[in-house]
């Protein structure tokens, strides 16, 4: 049945961010899929909620407080993994995020931090787990959670949107330099119902305006981001790499425009 072609048993997923939001949301889809899950993120407590959510699925969770942002960090997620599970499968690169700011008022060290966090730190985490991949499970596939605001003129977010785009260009490389053994796909995000939207969200006026310039008319969920990680890691998606697949409500310019200071 095609349905089997979603299925992911026995296999191991190692996901970053996974405390909360999308990162969650994609492990606990995992798991239903019949995916163990490693979950990290920085907050243990985060963790320790999703991986009882996973186990509640039937399957095994190996939470671990991690900072991406440390390689030698980055390093023990893939050793723990194998420890654990004695396989890696497959690897989300969900953690990242830099808040808005005007152009003139981004700092050499915001800039660089929005790079280290949006891009670096998901190429190192990618060149420490695809060998792993290949030692103990013969080929692996990877998705790279990126944004619309890669590709979207957005003011104020020059530093997050470098970063994502960065990452869609790793996602492309790497994915021509590791077929057909792993596969590197990325998906581009629009506006999704976490935290980080809640002060749109939240706001009679900014929501109604979101809305309004969302063709689909309504925010994003967790799932249908999950939905399409299922997809890019599954069988189903066996004959796919080196894409960025866009799951954004149908945008073509921002739902939510943030002023900036005139010269």
């Amino acid at each position: 049945m095609i349905l089997d072609r979603f299925k992911l048993t026995d296999r191991v997923a190692l996901i970053t961010g996974a405390g909360k939001g999308i990162g969650r949301g994609i492990a606990l889809a995992f798991a239903e899929a019949g995916a163990d899950v490693v979950c990290a993120a920085r907050t243990l407590s985060d963790l320790e909620a999703t991986a009882d959510s996973v186990r509640e699925r039937g399957r095994r969770a190996l939470p671990v407080a991690a900072d991406v942002m440390k390689t030698p960090d980055l390093e023990g997620l893939v050793d723990a993994t194998i420890k654990e599970f004695g396989r890696i499968d497959i690897l989300v690169n969900n953690a990242g995020g830099t808040l808005p700011c005007p152009a003139l008022q981004t700092s050499e060290e915001f800039f660089e931090t929005a790079l280290r966090f949006n891009v670096t730190q998901a190429f190192l985490l990618t060149r420490f787990a695809v060998p792993r991949m290949v030692e103990t499970a013969g080929e692996g596939a990877i998705v790279n959670i990126s944004s619309r605001s890669s590709d979207m003129v957005q003011t104020a977010f020059v530093a997050y949107s470098a970063g994502k785009a960065g990452l869609n260009m790793i996602t492309r490389n790497l994915a021509a330099e590791f077929a057909p053994k792993v596969r590197v796909n990325a998906i581009s995000v629009g506006g999704v119902a976490t935290g980080a939207l809640d002060v749109v969200l939240t706001n009679e006026t900014l929501s109604r305006q979101f809305q309004q310039n969302t063709p689909m008319g309504r925010p994003g969920t967790v799932e249908d981001i999950a939905a399409c990680a299922l997809y890019l890691v599954s069988p189903a998606g066996s004959w796919v790499t080196g894409k960025i697949f866009q799951v954004d409500g149908g945008t073509e310019f921002p739902a939510i425009t943030i002023p900036t200071p005139p010269l």
